[in-house]
């Protein structure tokens, strides 16, 4: 049975701001101190740590939603998961509700561990 990630997290800033820094390269740099190359738009294509990871945005709804086709370099040609985070204001900070699907079960402990490490970390930090 395919296995799913599901991760809520609190970030100290708007969901417009948390929604620029997972859709605007330079923001998204900024953060996680990654390189990354961001075309906001649905259909635009995204990579993220210097390429170690590319997706396509499906949809995107600002200071609301951001839904990727998204995978890891590594990955078997032509294997997309996808990424939806949610956005939902909670006073002065942004609640993320993420879940992530369809991806390889043997990557699912690091991708556990990758979102936090790698997403969640340097936004709480950057915005805190």
């Amino acid at each position: 049975m395919a296995k799913t990630i599901h991760q809520e997290v609190s970030i100290q800033a708007s969901p417009a701001k948390v929604y620029a820094a997972l859709t605007d390269g330079d923001t998204f740099s900024a953060a996680t101190g990654a390189p990354a190359k961001i075309e906001n738009n649905a259909g635009g294509e995204v990579s993220l740590f210097g390429g170690q990871i590319a997706a396509r945005n499906i949809e995107l709804v600002p200071g609301k939603r951001v839904v990727q086709a998204w995978r890891a370099g590594n990955w078997e040609d032509g294997l997309y998961s996808v990424a939806r985070f949610e956005l939902q204001a909670d006073g002065n900070n942004t609640k993320v509700v993420f879940d992530h699907t369809g991806y390889p079960d043997e990557g699912h402990d690091m991708l556990e561990g990758g979102w936090h490490k790698m997403y969640w970390e340097p936004l709480t930090k950057h915005f805190g």
